[in-house]
């Protein structure tokens, strides 16, 4: 028998054509982010067992842009960018597992498959998308600068339907980047069974975060959001009641692996702890 080798599929005798490599994963990027208030009840609707909801601000949504640029230990997808750069659009609540409060990303909108491939093995819910936000520059030209004054738009559209919009205009530095993407991210991986009708042949909840993380000075602003109905899509099913506020921050983050905190059995759902 042939050992194949590379961190995720397809696996070959070489590796080589592994849609991703094996982790470390570092990321520098541009953060939009706006956070706003929905009805509970429908932050309810998508926390799966054992999920609950936050005791604290139950209803909280971020909803974040991102222009990425990330890479392997190696480093050589930095030049050939096209294995680097990539952008995405994702919306974050949170919810309590064993009287611990998480992070959890509901959507996820992403324009690379790479980055479809590693959400895959973190568990977020990737689908393809077209995401766009106004980069700044130190030069004004044709760019906004992070620092008061500076607008920046952000869009983001999935199956030939825009999903969301934003403005944002900075007016300060803020003591942080929002609250609701502020914890360990707990998410399920799940793959179903072949029969059909089975059930899932694997389901687990994990937690990860950034193993390492820097970030500039955070600034926020006044911000407008729009959200707008598809037949493929549920965010406007995520209405928004209250803007809590916009953000923009520039970080790097290195992702490094996660942790499991419970598996599905026959029994239902069992504690890793």
């Amino acid at each position: 028998m042939n050992n194949m080798e590379g961190f995720f599929f397809p696996r070959t005798a070489t590796g080589q054509s592994s849609l991703i490599p094996s982790p470390p994963w570092s990321y520098s990027g541009d953060l939009l982010t706006v956070e706003y208030r929905t009805d509970p009840e429908r932050v309810a609707e998508l926390l799966p067992e054992p999920l609950e909801l936050a005791q604290e601000d139950p209803g909280a949504v971020a909803l974040i842009w991102a222009d990425w640029q990330s890479c392997s230990s190696s480093r050589e997808e930095l030049l050939d960018p096209v294995r680097s750069q990539y952008k995405e659009a994702f919306v974050v609540v949170r919810c309590a597992f064993e009287g611990v409060t998480y992070s959890r990303c509901v959507y996820i909108w992403v324009d690379k498959d790479f980055a479809f491939a590693r959400g895959m093995h973190q568990g977020y819910p990737k689908k393809f998308g077209s995401m766009w936000q106004t980069r700044p520059h130190p030069f004004g030209q044709a760019a906004p600068q992070v620092a008061a004054g500076g607008v920046f738009g952000a869009t983001l559209a999935a199956g030939d339907r825009r999903l969301a919009q934003a403005v944002l205009t900075l007016r300060e530095e803020s003591p942080h980047n929002g609250f609701v993407n502020g914890h360990p991210m707990a998410h399920h991986r799940v793959y179903p069974g072949i029969a059909k009708g089975s059930p899932d042949a694997y389901a687990e909840l994990i937690s990860s975060g950034a193993s390492s993380f820097e970030a500039g000075p955070a600034w926020t602003g006044d911000v407008e959001l729009e959200l707008f109905e598809s037949p493929t899509e549920e965010l406007h099913r995520l209405p928004v009641r209250e803007v809590i506020g916009g953000y923009y921050r520039q970080v790097g983050v290195v992702w490094d692996g996660g942790a499991t905190l419970a598996t599905a059995g026959a029994a239902g759902w069992e504690s890793a702890r």
